[in-house]
């Protein structure tokens, strides 16, 4: 396979911003509904995430201290449409205990600098790199980038990184090319999340992508990754 080639991340995001337009990410009333979201949506699409977050709101769950206290059985039920609802009953608890150790509100946990708060959220039980990002760019404002599944299907199939990239490394290459702020990167992530959606599929329409003018000129397309 040739060897990745330097992406032009800044001509994407002005091809993909004069595409889709403002994406107003993330959808959520406040940080708290943010985190709880982040959680729910994991290995799920978001309409799912959003009915079990509807669920919570019913019960008057979007509370970290109603969390922490509701038993974990009563909680998935509550969860249920997001999906491995018991082991997300369990994340949103881990969650909201950490939550409590720090005075009860994400306002004391968010004090911390950035990569002390990363350290402390990826030690939470369920709390992964993407999750952790998630919460760091959508809920605390921090400049950092979140890689998801559309984010690894750009970079790999415009051939501008290896398919066993690391995240780490992935997140850096926007980090270090861009030089932006968290408003840019939050709106970067949810103009790719739409890409993946109408376009950068698991079967790829790239013959009406916006971005097919960067794909590799020795192909001209992907397949299916």
């Amino acid at each position: 396979m040739p060897r990745p080639t330097d992406p032009p991340l800044q001509n994407v995001y002005d091809v993909l911003r004069e595409q889709f337009g403002p994406q107003h990410w993330w959808p959520a009333d406040g940080p708290d509904e943010v985190v709880i979201g982040a959680i729910l949506v994991q290995n799920t699409a978001w309409a799912n995430a959003v009915k079990a977050i509807d669920q919570l709101k019913r019960q008057a769950a979007l509370d970290w201290r109603v969390l922490h206290e509701t038993p974990v059985d009563r909680l998935a039920e509550w969860i249920r449409p997001a999906g491995c609802y018991n082991r997300k009953a369990r994340k949103l608890k881990a969650f909201a205990a950490c939550i409590k150790d720090h005075g009860g509100g994400l306002e004391r946990l968010f004090e911390a600098p950035d990569e002390q708060l990363r350290e402390r959220l990826l030690a939470i039980w369920g709390i992964g790199p993407e999750t952790a990002d998630c919460i760091l760019l959508y809920a605390a404002g921090r400049t950092v980038f979140v890689v998801d599944t559309y984010t690894r299907r750009l970079m790999t199939r415009h051939n501008w990184a290896g398919a066993d990239s690391a995240y780490e490394a992935l997140s850096r290459i926007f980090t270090l090319q861009l030089q932006g702020d968290a408003e840019q990167y939050n709106e970067y992530h949810a103009l790719i999340v739409e890409l993946g959606k109408q376009y950068c599929r698991a079967k790829p329409l790239c013959e009406a992508c916006p971005l097919k003018q960067f794909l590799p000129k020795t192909t001209g397309k992907v397949t299916r990754t």
